[in-house]
């Protein structure tokens, strides 16, 4: 193991297998982190809702709730990241986690190096905006206000996933710039090594879907990757 410890993390492991718990938790106390369990979905959302921590890992498949309801529950009243952990790697389940508003999805069995680089990942995507991000922009009846966190369509709040938000905002941020989904991954997910093509694709299907039509704005580069103009 090679430590990285320029930052504090508190992570809460969320699995009904022990020694999966045991192992991640081995590796986040050694690159200084603190480390909690829960081994059930249940016990995961009473955590959440007495403590606050960077990051969640959540397994899926967990007895008395499973991870998605827990998931789901959590994210009524916290906005924590959490990365979904899984012996079930079809697309659809993939997605169906997106949807409800998990970060990132690691498929069993996983390297633990693997989960603590997007753990990393996830906690430098959820520092505060720099002040150069703190903008407003205005398209037709697309309002998009990144520091406030907040978009609106015809006057309406979007109701965005947290990676849809980033994924958006970075769109408008780079206004008429073509991405490749190797650039997007690396700068909206933080990672490209672990990323794929099709996380991008699912992101932006999902984005566009809540622009309603100012989906028009996001332009799909055959071959190579999208744009944002407008």
């Amino acid at each position: 193991m090679s430590a990285i410890k320029e930052e504090h993390m508190k992570v809460l492991i969320v699995d009904d297998e022990e020694m999966i718990r045991a192992v991640l938790r081995e590796y986040v106390e050694f690159e200084g982190g603190e480390a909690d369990e829960a081994q059930d979905g249940m016990e995961a959302v009473k955590k959440c809702r007495e403590n606050d921590y960077d990051v969640i890992l959540m397994d899926v498949m967990m007895p008395k709730l499973d991870g998605f309801s827990a998931v789901k529950e959590i994210r009524k009243f916290k906005d924590t990241p959490v990365i979904m952990l899984s012996a079930r790697g079809e697309e659809y389940d993939k997605l169906f986690g997106f949807e409800i508003g998990s970060d990132d999805y690691v498929t069993k069995p996983f390297s633990p190096k693997e989960v603590m680089a997007r753990i990393h990942a996830v906690m430098k995507r959820g520092k505060p905006a720099r002040a150069e991000n703190s903008q407003v922009y205005d398209f037709e009846g697309l309002h998009v206000d990144i520091a406030g966190r907040s978009v609106t369509v015809n006057g309406e709040k979007a109701e965005l996933t947290p990676k849809e938000y980033e994924l958006l905002f970075y769109f408008v941020q780079n206004n008429g710039v073509a991405l490749t989904r190797e650039r997007l991954l690396n700068k909206v997910w933080g990672y490209d090594f672990y990323g794929d093509d099709r996380t991008v694709d699912t992101h932006v299907k999902m984005l566009r879907g809540n622009l309603k039509e100012y989906r028009k704005y996001i332009v799909t580069l055959r071959g190579l990757g999208y744009k944002f103009e407008a």
